[in-house]
């Protein structure tokens, strides 16, 4: 029997094999890799010109897989320089007051943060949110490092995070989704008024008054956990302008109160940031490099300068008089709160 003859593939194209059979000629049988003794043409190699072509198209192929990226420059960074700068400055103060006065920052942060955005220009429909949501973020690690600290001392009950620990949370990531829902004179008004009630319960202890009643009721606990993480949620704040008079009122002694407290203020404000994150994403009018509610220049910067300046609050705090300074807050408060409330009303 004749042996069969052998076909070599027409590998030609996009890489130049050495066509077989030549021009004009006729394959002894069709190619197929099912045919016996069927292969690529041997020392089949790239032409030269393919070569060449293949090379100069490189940079081309290269800048649709990797799209060249133009340096800023420096000009392109100015018009940000007065939002940084008022951002850090924003930091600054609040770091002093919130040392010199021993709270959270967040009650501070919101207000400092609407004055900056809006001086700096954006939107009004959405400062109240992106401040809001920011000062969260800040109060993340910064409330980290407080309940460290206070934990390190004996100071978190974990009974009252365990009680307290689900309704918080819960309330808290509800209060952020539903933060888009709100206007900015809602969350405003809301501020103002929770705002004044601190002040007031500063001068007169209103809501240990009316909860002393209810210590020892796990239900009262719940609900007290849920209202102060909803509230605190839209305001911005740690919730220890709330929650420590709460635990004063159901009998928990004093360090006790505020180091658990700064604890619970984590647990709220992690699911309430991310809350705010979901409910702003997509949103039109936001700051530069926003994520949803939650502007990361504004975190770093505020977050950075507030813990460097901190310190110094409390070095001033141990120098004056703590009755002037509760009364100093209190006046901030009621004249922050009356702010907001007519810019919330009158614009």
């Amino acid at each position: 029997m004749a042996a069969q003859p052998r076909c070599h593939e027409n590998a030609i194209g996009l890489f130049g094999f050495r066509k077989w059979p030549p021009e004009g000629a006729k394959s002894p049988i069709p190619c197929s890799w099912a045919t016996p003794g069927c292969h690529r043409t041997p020392g089949a190699r790239l032409r030269p010109a393919t070569v060449r072509y293949l090379l100069s198209s490189l940079p081309a192929l290269l800048s649709v897989v990797y799209p060249a990226k133009s340096e800023p420059a420096l000009t392109d960074l100015v018009p940000y320089l007065p939002f940084a700068l008022g951002l850090a400055l924003t930091g600054a103060v609040s770091g002093v007051m919130a040392g010199l006065l021993g709270i959270g920052g967040g009650i501070i942060m919101v207000p400092a943060m609407v004055l900056a955005f809006g001086l700096l220009g954006y939107d009004p429909a959405v400062l109240m949110h992106v401040a809001v949501g920011t000062s969260l973020a800040v109060i993340i690690p910064t409330g980290w490092r407080s309940a460290r600290s206070h934990a390190a001392r004996g100071a978190v009950d974990p009974a009252i995070l365990r009680l307290w620990g689900v309704p918080i949370v819960i309330a808290s990531l509800v209060g952020g989704l539903m933060a888009g829902l709100y206007s900015a004179a809602a969350l405003k008004i809301i501020f103002g008024v929770m705002a004044l009630f601190i002040a007031l319960n500063m001068a007169l202890p209103v809501q240990r008054l009316a909860l002393e009643r209810l210590a020892g009721l796990p239900l009262a606990n719940r609900v007290s956990a849920a209202v102060i993480g909803y509230i605190s949620a839209l305001m911005g704040i740690g919730g220890g302008s709330i929650s420590v008079p709460t635990l004063l009122a159901f009998g928990v002694p004093m360090h006790t109160a505020v180091g658990t407290s700064s604890a619970l203020g984590v647990m709220l404000a992690v699911p309430a940031m991310i809350g705010f994150f979901i409910s702003g994403w997509g949103v039109a009018g936001v700051p530069p490099l926003s994520l949803g509610f939650v502007n990361i220049p504004a975190f770093v910067l505020i977050g950075g300068l507030a813990t460097l300046t901190a310190p110094l609050g409390v070095v001033l705090a141990h120098r004056l008089n703590a009755r002037l300074l509760r009364a100093a807050f209190a006046s901030f408060l009621v004249a922050v709160g009356i702010r907001m409330i007519l810019q919330a009303l009158f614009g």
